[in-house]
């Protein structure tokens, strides 16, 4: 297998926004879509999310594009949901649209960080409006100040070397 390093925060609502994510029904939901995704080899960092979203962030193996990876762990915690809410008479459904944002190994923390905390964001402490979105429209990229790329050869080539060592340091564990 290639040797990467794909970052991705996701981001998808139930359907129509109906809190359907009950307290009850969130740990079953987060178990079946981190039993998918990382069946999937994809790897799983944080779910989390309120009645009505669900954020995810992960590492998706290349190989896989990030429409067939959603689409598919979507897929099957809605399938295995119903299956368990049939008897009840009530449904589950995702909306078709998500959110999906890529990002460098330097701000993984950062971003775990937002989504471990989604309860308290959208309390009003600290939601980030452009990460909670799950559609087109509108759509603004977003950019740093150029100078943030332009960091001098030797300053990047300090922390490469230093992202190597911690990364060999873990694989000697």
């Amino acid at each position: 297998m290639a040797y990467w390093r794909l970052f991705y925060h996701l981001v998808w609502a139930t359907k129509n926004r109906v809190p359907l994510i009950s307290p009850e029904l969130e740990p079953v939901i987060y178990d079946y879509l981190r039993a998918k995704a990382v069946g999937l080899d994809a790897t799983v960092f944080a779910i989390n999310g309120i009645a009505d979203h669900v954020h995810c962030v992960v590492a998706i193996p290349p190989a896989l594009a990030v429409a067939s990876f959603v689409g598919q762990i979507k897929g099957v915690a809605s399938a295995k949901v119903n299956t368990q809410l049939a008897k009840t008479g009530r449904g589950f459904a995702w909306q078709e649209s998500y959110g999906a944002f890529s990002f460098d190994a330097k701000r993984l923390p950062y971003i775990v960080d937002y989504v471990e905390n989604q309860k308290q964001h959208h309390t009003g402490q600290g939601l980030i409006p452009v990460l909670e979105r799950t559609d087109d429209s509108g759509v603004q990229l977003l950019r740093e100040e150029t100078a943030v790329y332009l960091t001098g050869k030797e300053t990047w080539r300090e922390e490469m070397m230093a992202l190597g060592s911690a990364e060999a340091s873990l694989l000697a564990e």
